[in-house]
């Protein structure tokens, strides 16, 4: 089976630089609308804008130090948990501007939160809540980040605390009554 490539392997991604300011929230990676992401409704479709999110993820992780070097060196971080929210359609060829901000971490998870907006109008399209797990892949179990790694997050968690808690973090899904 051939690995899935994520725009930001290899170069072009923005690293980490200890001594500059730490934007809030972050902003690592732009893409338009691929056509292969339009469903039968001509919009993007639901499973895409995961995808995306995904992609925002990886940026933030090679801006933490986390790529292929550190992957090969048997240390990743997994997705365990993903509330995302759709609020409107994207179609082809529309721009989608991503953002990313630290809720929260401790040595081995840490909680994010993402959202998605329209490149040109500025609308919200989705928003993803997400709580990522450092994991040892040789032993397939978690593990505690790396010094380096937790110093990182604690840098952009303190220039994020800032920033107003989103009102869908940690809310539920259901039917309300």
């Amino acid at each position: 089976m051939e690995r899935v490539v994520t725009p930001y392997e290899g170069s072009g991604h923005r690293p980490w630089d200890d001594a500059a300011e730490i934007p809030a929230p972050l902003r690592l990676h732009r893409t338009p609308v691929s056509p292969s992401w339009v469903d039968y409704n001509g919009h993007m479709s639901e499973s895409c804008y995961l995808l995306v999110f995904g992609d925002s993820s990886d940026a933030f992780f090679r801006y933490l130090g986390i790529d292929e070097q550190y992957r090969e060196s048997g240390r990743s971080l997994y997705t365990v948990e993903t509330h995302i929210h759709n609020r409107r359609e994207a179609a082809e060829g529309e721009p989608l501007e991503l953002s990313l901000r630290v809720l929260d971490h401790d040595a081995k998870r840490v909680h994010v939160f993402h959202e998605m907006h329209h490149g040109e109008t500025g609308a919200l399209l989705a928003t993803a809540e997400q709580l990522l797990v450092h994991v040892d892949t040789n032993l397939g179990r978690s593990s505690e980040m790396p010094d380096e790694i937790q110093h990182r997050l604690t840098a952009i968690q303190r220039a994020h605390a800032a920033l107003p808690i989103p009102r869908t973090v940690g809310r539920p899904m259901g039917i309300r009554r």
